[in-house]
Parts: C-alpha cells; structure tokens; sequence
C-alpha cells in the first residue's frame, strides 16, 4: 500500500518541502493530498523556496544555475534572489564565487567542475571534494559510482557506493583544515 504524506497547516516549510519533492519523485509511493503542493508553497519561506529550486536543479541536471533561472523557478526577480543566496551564504548552504552571483557550491554539489566526480543513474555530477562526493548518491538515495585520485600519489580512485555506503576500503580520508574550520575558506578546504 502506498504511503501517503499528509501535509497540514501545522507542519514546518521544510518538512512540507521534504514531504513534496519526495512525493513528487514517488520516493515509496508517497502521495500527497489534495492542494497539498499549493499550500506547501504558500507556507514555505523564500529562502527555503530558493534552496530547493537550487537543489532540485543540481539533483536533475548536476549543473548549476544562473540566479534568473532560480527567479524564473521561485517565481521572484533577481535581485531578491541574490538577497537570499547571502542569508544561504551566512546558513552554510550554499559557497558563491567571487563575484556573488555564480553559485560555487550547493554541498555536496559542485557548481564548477572538479576531480570529483559521481555517477548516479547514468548522469554525471561534480562534489566539492572527497567527502562530498560520498554525499552526492546519500543526497539522491540512489547507489552510485565516486571517481577521483588520490592527491599524494595522483592513483585514479573508484569507490562504489551502495544504498548502505561505501564499499569496504582501506582508504583514509584525511582534511588538513580541522572540520570547525571548515568554512573559514570552504574552497581551500
């Protein structure tokens, strides 16, 4: 029996965000009542709003996007877009380029292309670095295949991952930047 979502008044933006996309790719045969999607979107903050079209982007096409095209798909102008891509900046969901605009990462998403790349469903996506590019099939709950190189040895690396993580390795992942300093520099890191 497929499960369904109830979405009500009283549930958060991003728990009816959740509740709609997963519904909207039939993760389990959810399904969501009547109206739900509207008044999803009505209850929804802006910047929830903005977030989930840069994502849902990156999942369909593992391709940034222009800050138009996020307008265009919330709905709004650039300008109050570029508004919310700073408080994204500020929550840690999103790393821009220098010029404010260019969306460099959506973790574990990369907006540019990088050594890191995964294969999930045939379709290919650049991660940010190592440790993303295991966040990458996690972010799509789909099993998917890591291909990078090693950076002491420059050895091509294949890492499968399944549904329940990786595959058995003796790999170490090893960040020179402590993880509470992180975002300090989040490209250097």
């Amino acid at each position: 029996m497929p499960q369904t979502i109830f979405i009500t008044g009283t549930s958060s933006g991003i728990g009816k965000a959740t509740a709609l996309y997963f519904a909207e790719q039939g993760v389990d045969g959810a399904t969501l009542e009547p109206n739900a999607a509207e008044e999803c979107e009505r209850l929804m903050d802006f910047d929830t709003q903005v977030k989930l079209a840069i994502y849902r982007h990156f999942a369909e096409t593992g391709r940034g996007l222009l800050p138009a095209d996020v307008a265009r798909l919330v709905g709004s102008d650039v300008e109050r877009v570029l508004e919310s891509y700073s408080r994204l900046r500020t929550q840690r969901v999103l790393a821009l380029e220098a010029d404010g605009v260019s969306i460099r990462m959506a973790p574990p998403f990369s907006g540019v292309p990088t050594q890191h790349i995964v294969i999930v469903d045939g379709k290919q996506y650049f991660a940010n670095c190592a440790w993303d590019a295991l966040g990458v099939p996690a972010a799509l709950h789909q099993p998917g295949v890591v291909h990078s190189r090693c950076e002491q040895s420059d050895e091509p690396l294949e890492l499968v991952m399944g549904p329940d993580g990786p595959e058995p390795s003796d790999w170490l992942f090893h960040c020179l930047v402590p993880a509470a300093r992180w975002w300090d520099d989040i490209v250097f890191t």
